[in-house]
Parts: structure tokens; C-alpha cells; sequence
């Protein structure tokens, strides 16, 4: 039970993920335009959260060996992802006004703005995102000799979350809802997952409780 409940997180998560990158192109096309530059600048900033995620997650992942404080950070991230129509216009307003007005923006600024504003604004919900993989690979291997098959299901899991999240944000949710309201909707799941995090964490609490007792 407990590992599909891992692998259904990494799912989730890898949807959400994907859905931040594909929706967040498309809020920051709406000022720096559809170029190749605005998709380059979210898919490397998404990269460099995954990167940094990966890494972190597992650092926490050894180290506390509880889902509770990723239950946390993903309610906080969550919180952050909902809030994020509120803030992040102005976000976007002070890169584009700091330039003069009277002047061309300077070549490599129109190259460079949009990763600022990518970085600024999905940089961090990404990055505690990416935290669930190690996390969950960590405490769903119970034994050495089955790591690897667990690694594979647990990224097996995330990038068909992530597959899933490409074709509904790109097929369905841009099409019917409003970027605010898909933020939203992606903000109150990161807060879910933040949940069954909670949950998952008291599993462990009794297993280990049991284990004790036995």
C-alpha cells in the first residue's frame, strides 16, 4: 500500500511539475512574446529545478527519512503556486520596466529577461516538486536489493505524470480555463500532495511502531 501511494505521489507530482512548465511558457509569452527564448529560458530553469531538487531531496531524504517535513514544503509550495496570479505581474512588470523606455531593450536582455522572470516565479514550486522522487525512492526501497526496480517505478511514475501533464495542459487546460485558474488548481494539488505526504508519514510512524513492538 505504501508503495503505490509513492508511486501515485510521483505521479501527481510530475504532473503538477509539468504543468507549471508548460502553462508557465505560455504566462510568460504574454510579455516577452512566443519567441524561441521564452521556451528555452522555462525549459532551462525547469532543468536547473530538477537538478537542484533531486540533489536536495535526497540530501533531506537520507537525513530525515520522514515524508513530514516534505508534507511542509510542498504545502508551502502549494501556497506559493496558488498566490502566484497575484504576484507575479509585478514580478514581470519591474524586469521589463527597469529598462528605459526610450531606449531598445539591449539584445541579450530580450534573450535573458524571460529566465529572470522564469527564475523569479517557477523556480521554487519546481524545485520542491522535483524533492518527491528521492524522497519517495528512499523510503519505498525497504531493502537494498530493491532499490533499483523502485527507482525505475518511482521515475517511471513521475514521467508519465509529466507526459500526462504536457497533453492536459496543452490540449484541454490552456484551451478552457484561465492561466489563473489553472494556477490555482495547481496550487491546491501541490497543497493535496503535501497532504498525502502527512498521511504517508504517519504510515511509517505505526509500521515502525509495529516493528518495535514485534
Amino acid at each position: 500500500m505504501r508503495n503505490w501511494a509513492a508511486f501515485l505521489l510521483a505521479f501527481l507530482g510530475g504532473f503538477a511539475l509539468m504543468v507549471l512548465e508548460i502553462v508557465g511558457a505560455r504566462y510568460l509569452g504574454k510579455d516577452f512574446g512566443g519567441s524561441f527564448y521564452v521556451w528555452i529560458s522555462q525549459i532551462g530553469v525547469i532543468l536547473i529545478a530538477l537538478a537542484l531538487g533531486y540533489y536536495v531531496g535526497g540530501e533531506l531524504a537520507d537525513r530525515f527519512q520522514r515524508t513530514s517535513i516534505l508534507a511542509w514544503l510542498l504545502a508551502s509550495s502549494g501556497l506559493f503556486t496558488f498566490l502566484m496570479p497575484d504576484f507575479a505581474g509585478r514580478i514581470i512588470d519591474a524586469i521589463v520596466m527597469r529598462h528605459p523606455l526610450d531606449q531598445p531593450i539591449p539584445r541579450i536582455w530580450q534573450k535573458l529577461d524571460p529566465a529572470l522572470g522564469s527564475g523569479l516565479i517557477f523556480l521554487l514550486p519546481c524545485f520542491v516538486l522535483a524533492m518527491l522522487s528521492p524522497f519517495l525512492i528512499r523510503l519505498a526501497a525497504r531493502k537494498l536489493a530493491h532499490v533499483g526496480r523502485v527507482s525505475g517505478l518511482v521515475y517511471a511514475a513521475s514521467t508519465t505524470g509529466s507526459i500526462a501533464g504536457v497533453f492536459t495542459s496543452g490540449y484541454v487546460l490552456i484551451d478552457r480555463f484561465s492561466l489563473t485558474q489553472i494556477f490555482r488548481a495547481t496550487g491546491v494539488l501541490t497543497v493535496l500532495l503535501g497532504a498525502m505526504c502527512f498521511l504517508m508519514d504517519r504510515w511509517l510512524v505505526d509500521d515502525q511502531s509495529e516493528m518495535k513492538e514485534s
